[in-house]
């Protein structure tokens, strides 16, 4: 019986090459992820037993990791090799699925060494099947809280990057007071993200999300649901935004790929209709993108 199943079977972790049992999954206190933050992160999802865009996950890593100067020398076909044996170690095809690359330990300062030995993790965890039979990871519409924590602008830390230092989303999370999510804005006060999701809201130009060209990280599931809108005439807006159109907007939704889409109830006290009809329909789309690759391959 599997672990989604209800099954009591011990969760085992892919740790530098080798899958381990959880209770004895271990990385040094000398590694420099623990020290400072130094690695990279991609948060994947596997439905039916394949892993939902792969490849756009794997650029985003690449990116991360080159603007952290991390070359781990790990190829895609080997991250992706560890992914599948940690999946059918746990005997899970949907699941939540976190890869983790670090530097690994080098003695000393702070100034990393050229020659890399990376630390590797792979972990999953069972999540319900998704698609058009699916059922949400989510209980309900989630309500959104304004905080006063700010994004990191993009100058002092690339917002593209995925790192191990999530400080600031937990300053964000620590804010947040009978909310689900947070609204983070940036310097200048414009709409960035929540703690852990894009953020689109919908009024009668169409859809809008804040602007990549801000401090906001670019989603996977952020960019499919813009292109998915396209593809079905929904006017696109990609721009800066102010509080107030958040607040005032007709349908509000998070998007993140352990959510997919999540319709928004309330944006500090303020309703809105969860889900609105753009809201239903591109979370139907979503669902039949991912039968159509993940289900009826």
């Amino acid at each position: 019986m599997s672990e989604a199943d209800g099954g009591a079977r011990e969760r085992l972790y892919h740790v530098n090459g080798s899958l381990v049992p959880a209770d004895e999954a271990t990385v040094s206190v000398d590694d420099r992820g623990f020290r400072y933050g130094d690695g990279a992160f991609e948060t994947l999802r596997a439905y039916g037993g394949s892993i939902f865009e792969a490849e756009a996950h794997f650029d985003r890593l690449e990116r991360t990791c080159s603007a952290l100067g991390l070359d781990h020398g790990l190829t895609r076909e080997d991250l992706s090799s560890r992914i599948s044996e940690t999946l059918a170690a746990n005997d899970l095809e949907d699941a939540y699925i976190r890869l983790s690359i670090t530097r690994g330990v080098q003695p000393g300062k702070l100034t990393p060494q050229p020659t890399v030995e990376p630390t590797v993790v792979i972990w999953a965890k069972p999540l319900p099947r998704g698609g058009l039979e699916g059922t949400p990871v989510w209980e309900g519409p989630a309500t959104l809280q304004t905080v006063k924590t700010r994004r990191i602008p993009d100058a002092a830390l690339p917002a593209g990057a995925k790192t191990h230092n999530y400080l600031n989303g937990v300053l964000a999370r620590e804010e947040l007071y009978d909310a689900d999510e947070a609204i983070v804005r940036d310097l200048e006060g414009y709409v960035a993200e929540g703690a852990t999701s894009n953020v689109f809201f919908v009024d009668d130009a169409g859809l809008h999300t804040p602007t990549l060209e801000g401090s906001v990280l670019p989603g996977i599931t952020r960019a499919i649901v813009l292109e998915l809108a396209e593809e079905a005439s929904v006017p696109v807006n990609e721009g800066w935004y102010e509080l107030e159109e958040v607040r005032g907007a007709d349908e509000v939704f998070l998007t993140n790929t352990t959510w997919e889409l999540r319709p928004v109830e309330r944006v500090d006290g303020l309703a809105c209709e969860a889900p609105g009809p753009v809201t239903a329909l591109l979370s139907r789309l979503f669902a039949e993108r991912v039968e159509r690759q993940c289900y009826r391959e």
